[in-house]
């Protein structure tokens, strides 16, 4: 390959340059490159996901035979030494990433690689069957195209074999519960933090600065911002901390640390905006519409994504609100 003139790297060898034996060599070398990576998403959905696990396991024999057939022709035309080609060295192929750098590996984000992997294949056994001279290799490349035109079918028979209708609504519900554990969880409880944690101080500080021979907006807005920030940061680190997700398969710290302290910090700052406003009344009325738009939506959270009975929910989300924001009311007055 040719030198790149910027950087002095190999520059890749577009795919109409190859000789048949190059050919021959990338071939081997994508059905093991293919091979590894399914072998890789079956390692890392085993845990999870047993069932789908087991049909990459199957697709996993496909093309180790695939590339098993492929050296046995290698051999026979060109000797046991195969050049070390790989998709990086021949222009066209889709830069994939590997799956160990996969952070967050989902069912159909690893059904839509398997498929993006079987029409690359594919389209590259037509063109270099349409490209190959010698009989024999013509007909290889050929026949391997159609077995990964047929991989679709091959999938959907091992799915039925291996993950009945039963079997993908169990996947489902393991990877809903894996969401709500790692993200709405750690959000919810930063919300409900936030919400109701900062409306003592806020509104104890409004009352008291109205109290005042001359009313200052900026001084309960600096008390619901500094009160809000700081239970951010506080219910950030108490949530990374708590646990590493090992045991209780509640996923990342940090991911958790930062909904959760973003949440805490969204849910003291919207009823703290409104105290930007000169007018005492005009803020405190507007801050208690801004109160009961964030329990409602908790409510509805927690009705939606933790089954909680909706009315039960409110209750529950009010009166707690309620009780501190009357709480800083009396405190402030």
């Amino acid at each position: 390959m040719l030198p790149d003139p910027h950087t002095g790297a190999p520059m890749p060898k577009s795919f109409g340059k190859l000789t048949e034996k190059e050919i021959l060599a990338l071939a081997i070398s994508l059905e093991e490159e293919d091979s590894r990576t399914y072998a890789d998403i079956a390692e890392a959905l085993n845990a999870t996901y047993p069932a789908t696990a087991e049909i990459f396991r199957g697709m996993v024999a496909e093309e180790s035979e695939h590339r098993r057939k492929l050296f046995e022709m290698f051999r026979q035309k060109f000797g046991d030494t195969v050049p070390l080609i790989r998709r990086g060295d021949v222009k066209g192929f889709v830069k994939r990433s590997p799956v160990w750098l996969i952070k967050n590996l989902s069912i159909d984000s690893v059904r839509r690689q398997a498929a993006s992997m079987e029409t690359e294949t594919r389209n590259f056994y037509q063109r270099a069957a349409a490209r190959s001279t010698d009989a024999h290799i013509r007909q290889l490349l050929g026949d391997l195209y159609e077995e990964e035109r047929s991989h679709v079918t091959a999938a959907e028979d091992l799915e039925k074999q291996h993950a009945p209708e039963q079997v993908k609504k169990d996947e489902a519900t393991a990877e809903r519960r894996l969401f709500l554990l790692q993200v709405i969880q750690p959000a919810l409880a930063g919300l409900m933090d936030g919400s109701v944690s900062t409306l003592a101080p806020l509104f104890a500080a409004a009352f008291a600065a109205a109290r005042l021979a001359q009313y200052d907006s900026w001084f309960p807005f600096k008390i619901g911002l500094a009160a809000s920030v700081g239970a951010g940061i506080s219910m950030g680190f108490a949530e990374a901390l708590s646990d590493d997700g090992s045991l209780t398969g509640r996923g990342r710290p940090l991911i958790r640390g930062v909904a959760c302290g973003f949440m805490t910090t969204a849910g003291g700052i919207g009823h703290t905006l409104p105290f930007l406003i000169p007018n005492f009344r005009i803020a405190f009325w507007l801050a208690i519409v801004v109160v009961a738009i964030e329990l409602a939506t908790i409510s509805w959270i927690r009705h939606r994504f933790m089954q909680s009975p909706w009315l039960v929910a409110a209750i529950q989300v009010v009166i707690g609100g309620i009780i501190v924001l009357l709480a800083g009311i009396l405190i402030g007055s």
